[in-house]
């Protein structure tokens, strides 16, 4: 199975987790990095080069930060111009049946994204926008990947956490 990891992160030199995972997904033969920040200079995205990758690779992973309850804004771009009707869904989708996976680091802990925490939300109900986005291009949403309170990680548990992330990206699911 070849997987792509689209990399959406603004300041990605600036990232320990981001550019951490990103450094050991590049050693994976089966895996595909692809800097969204660094490829698409002044947020211009080539369209065409875009839907390619996305077809030549079976499971799509895109790895972000979580900012403001979303997706940095690239990554926000990037999903308006390349799933184009005919390509990413309706008449003719080209992504039906491709396995679609988050990869999300998030600064606060976990217990910050529930009922009684601060975001009053689980990240599973705060990711239902791009969980639905997925639903209507047809490819199998997998169970995201997120890492909690990340600032406060220490650069060996940021090195765990890269492994672990590398095996669950790389991974059949049934």
């Amino acid at each position: 199975m070849k997987t792509l990891v689209i990399v959406a992160h603004p300041n990605l030199q600036e990232s320990r987790a981001n550019r951490t995972w990103k450094e050991r997904l590049e050693q994976e033969k089966s895996v595909t990095v692809h800097d969204l920040y660094q490829c698409c200079p002044n947020d211009r995205i080539d369209v065409e080069l875009e839907q390619n990758l996305l077809l030549e690779h079976d499971r799509i992973v895109l790895q972000f930060p979580f900012y403001w309850y979303s997706t940095p804004s690239l990554l926000k771009k990037w999903q308006d111009e390349v799933y184009t009707y005919g390509f990413g869904y309706g008449t003719g989708n080209k992504l039906r049946e491709k396995e679609y996976m988050l990869a999300v680091s998030v600064g606060r802990a976990k217990q910050s994204y529930s009922p009684e925490g601060d975001s009053l939300y689980t990240m599973e109900q705060l990711l239902l926008p791009l969980q639905a986005t997925i639903l209507l291009t047809e490819m199998r949403y997998l169970p995201p990947f997120i890492v909690y309170h990340v600032p406060q990680l220490s650069d060996e548990e940021l090195k765990q956490s890269a492994e672990v992330m590398v095996r669950y990206v790389t991974s059949p699911f049934h």
